[in-house]
């Protein structure tokens, strides 16, 4: 795959999953990239895929260039960008100037992929949550795995709109209200006792850099998601540690305290663990639940692809549960948490 292959490919996702911001963005960088400047020499350098699945670069210079507005460093990229409105023709000279007048910025930017942590997802796992504990109600130590940020990590501070019920604290930091199909969650509310998570990279949501690198891939007229962002950083009490999943998994495991219930969970993360990686996380995890008892509880939440990889059906949630090594399969979710149908 050619980059302008890519920035076309990506294009069209970002129009689908209702950026068409991005789109236009992404259509110009197709339609005038100068692969001989030094960003585009820099750009040239990757090897093997480009695309989302890879280096994904065409997001990197894309959340670069979000990044220039949300840093307020560029005044005509701003005024370019939402809430504002400009036709094609400055949209393309505004981004193209910004190309050349920030390169160093883009340079650095670029070095490292894209990172997100889409809220939303937590809908989802509130609602699993709730039915883990109609089977074992324990207080939860809970564990996330491709935790990124850790945002996900305080879903019991936020509330479940389905346009029937709320679910949540009294005060919650957000709510979330994605279109639910389908039956009701359960009405109980689990109590989260110990929270940590683990990823490769991670970013502290209350660290000014950090938290600009996770809302510049939060693309600017989806204001609704960098609020919800926002919102769930300011509740952010979750330690993220810097490791490989899997071997802090096994470290976590053995250390459920008695009398609780251990949670794992991971949303769009298990599918770009390697194959090796994922069968020995699996056969920690199947041990794990071996030694569960109904006193101490383990709890598998997973939100991941089954084979869809359009975004058409999205993401599968699976619940296990042990003892007993119950397998349930709750539903369908939007791969960013805009629906759910639920089906337990």
């Amino acid at each position: 795959m050619t980059l302008i292959t890519a920035f076309r490919d990506q294009a069209g996702t970002c129009a689908r999953m209702g950026s068409p911001l991005m789109g236009r963005v992404l259509t110009i960088l197709a339609d005038h990239w100068d692969p001989n400047s030094r960003l585009g020499q820099a750009m040239g350098e990757y090897a093997g895929d480009i695309g989302p699945a890879g280096h994904s670069l065409p997001l990197r210079i894309a959340g670069g260039l979000h990044a220039l507005v949300l840093q307020g460093a560029d005044t005509a990229l701003i005024a370019a960008y939402p809430p504002n409105t400009v036709d094609d023709a400055t949209l393309e000279h505004t981004v193209l100037n910004a190309l050349t007048t920030h390169e160093d910025f883009l340079l650095d930017w670029t070095t490292s992929p894209p990172q997100t942590n889409e809220v939303r997802r937590s809908a989802a796992l509130i609602a699993m949550a709730r039915t883990a504990c109609t089977h074992f109600d324990r207080p939860i130590v809970l564990s996330e795995l491709g935790a990124s940020g850790g945002l996900n990590l305080m879903w019991d501070q936020f509330a479940l709109d389905t346009g029937t019920h709320t679910y949540g604290p009294k005060t919650p930091a957000l709510t979330l209200t994605p279109e639910w199909t389908g039956s009701q969650p359960p009405v109980n509310n689990p109590q989260v006792v110990d929270r940590s998570g683990v990823d490769l990279n991670p970013l502290n949501p209350n660290d000014t850099d950090d938290l600009l690198r996770l809302t510049s891939y939060l693309w600017a007229d989806q204001p609704h998601r960098l609020a919800l962002t926002r919102a769930a950083a300011s509740v952010m009490q979750a330690q993220v540690e810097k490791d490989d999943a899997i071997n802090w998994l096994e470290c976590r495991l053995t250390a459920a305290p008695h009398g609780h219930m251990h949670m794992i969970q991971h949303t769009v993360a298990w599918q770009y663990f390697p194959a090796d990686a994922q069968a020995r996380g699996t056969t920690l995890i199947e041990a794990a639940g071996a030694r569960a008892t109904p006193q101490t509880p383990l709890a598998w939440m997973q939100m991941e692809t089954d084979g869809d990889t359009t975004g058409a059906v999205g993401a599968a949630l699976t619940l296990r549960l042990w003892p007993g090594d119950l397998t349930l399969h709750l539903g369908r979710a939007d791969f960013h948490g805009r629906w759910i149908n639920w089906t337990a």
